[in-house]
């Protein structure tokens, strides 16, 4: 098969042939359909030819067998009606309150789904003044973070607030995540590309099944410490064999690890490894491992590219580091990193994950990363390319400039050309008085 039919054979793919004459009335299903339809390349790079040559080609074995869905056409669909939805709301903000209030209201009377709060928020001073909220106090499901497991217990998570919202969304659900609908209610909502003003007709198109999906992948972090039993080497006495081995801490982040100096004055020292090769040390106030997601958050102030989030990528980003040649690496997302704090390192050094959990990593402890199995199905307002590219331009005012001006505009340049010299301008000048 030659390109050109194989790039049509792979544009057909995912095609659906309809010989029924199309109704006058486009449902909105059709209309969906229709635009994804008009996509004929995948969001992922084609496959690429095995065969090279007239003798040489990829060898075949187990580990090739792998198949990847276009994320284009990756839609929300339900098995079953979703009962149940979580309401995150942004904390202490008045302006989020009413929508809060009205987005309750309709989904218990309007929707009859059951609805989880956290106990927290039905602790806000103006949420309890609220004579429109007293009704439905009572109606509602609460949970407190950290004592109550919500696994199996969620199917829909509404957002209110800003992209905190959703990293606390994530923090939540430590394993599968369910469809996660943010709204724009906070400061910057790069995350959170749904507006309040139309609540009940888009929450009712995505209930409806009716919504494209960006799974926003997560980074797996584990902390194994010296003393825990977990670095077992060989010749160690009975007794550390004999010792119970506690299991290593595990955060998964939407965002971004963050490995820093703390509050020591001295450089950080520390050590990276890729898929258990040395690669470099680092030399400076740290290190940001991100999510293509955590792109736009910290790694963008660092001097990292943006990565769309459905690259299969881990980034790599030096905090300030002592060396103006230390760039900014992207590397696959299958590879797990290891993190530790150099033997000759003069001080500790400090972990955060997604901002949270924060603690001391000390000498003989390390940090592993890699890519979770379990991704944040994030709904799109439109699709996952233009969701993004808004983002860009309406919250990071990307490549925002004042246009150049035309050379008919100025008019010290109209008789100029790009070949003209000083000379010749200076000729050009006597002649014309």
């Amino acid at each position: 098969m030659n390109e050109e039919n194989l790039c049509l054979a792979q544009a057909m793919v995912g095609m659906k042939l309809d010989d029924k004459a199309e109704s006058p009335r486009k449902t909105v299903v059709s209309k969906v359909q229709e635009k994804i339809f008009r996509r004929t390349r995948s969001l992922n790079a084609p496959s690429p030819i095995q065969q090279f040559g007239p003798c040489g080609r990829i060898m075949k074995n187990s580990a090739m067998v792998m198949t990847i869905q276009d994320p284009a056409s990756q839609r929300l669909t339900w098995y079953k009606p979703p009962l149940t939805v979580l309401v995150i709301k942004k904390v202490r903000d008045a302006a989020v309150l009413q929508p809060f209030v009205q987005l309750v209201t309709w989904l218990i009377e309007e929707k009859r789904m059951v609805v989880f709060v956290e106990q927290a928020v039905l602790e806000e001073a103006s949420l309890q003044a609220s004579a429109d909220f007293c009704t439905l106090r009572d109606r509602l499901m609460t949970f407190r973070d950290g004592k109550d497991d919500l696994t199996d217990k969620i199917d829909f998570i509404i957002c209110l607030g800003g992209d905190g919202t959703l990293l606390y969304a994530s923090q939540l659900f430590q394993q599968s995540v369910p469809p996660v609908m943010a709204f724009h209610l906070g400061s910057l909502g790069f995350l959170t590309p749904f507006e309040f003003d139309n609540f009940q007709e888009q929450v009712t198109n995505v209930l409806e099944g009716h919504a494209a999906l960006t799974l926003r992948s997560r980074l797996r972090c584990m902390i194994m410490r010296k003393n825990d039993g977990n670095n077992v080497s060989v010749g160690v006495g009975k007794a550390a064999l004999n010792s119970p081995i506690k299991p290593p801490s595990t955060f998964l982040v939407l965002n971004e690890v963050v490995i820093d100096r703390g509050p020591s004055p001295y450089l950080s020292n520390i050590d990276l490894f890729l898929d258990g090769k040395h690669i470099t040390s680092v030399q400076g106030d740290g290190l940001i491992v991100s999510t293509p997601t955590g792109s736009t958050a910290y790694a963008v102030a660092a001097g990292a590219s943006m990565i769309h989030p459905n690259v299969p990528a881990i980034m790599v980003t030096p905090i300030c580091p002592h060396s103006l040649s230390f760039r900014p690496i992207v590397v696959p997302a299958g590879v797990e990193l290891k993190i530790s704090v150099s033997p000759d390192s003069r001080n500790t050094s400090w972990v955060s994950f997604d901002g949270r959990n924060r603690q001391e990593l000390f000498h003989g402890d390390s940090l592993r990363v890699t890519t979770s199995v379990y991704p944040v199905p994030s709904i799109c307002a439109q699709d996952q390319i233009s969701d993004w590219f808004d983002s860009l331009a309406e919250c990071l005012h990307w490549n925002v400039r004042k246009r150049q001006k035309h050379l008919d505009e100025l008019s010290d340049l109209t008789h100029s050309g790009s070949n003209d010299t000083l000379d010749s301008l200076d000729h050009a000048d006597q002649l014309d008085s």
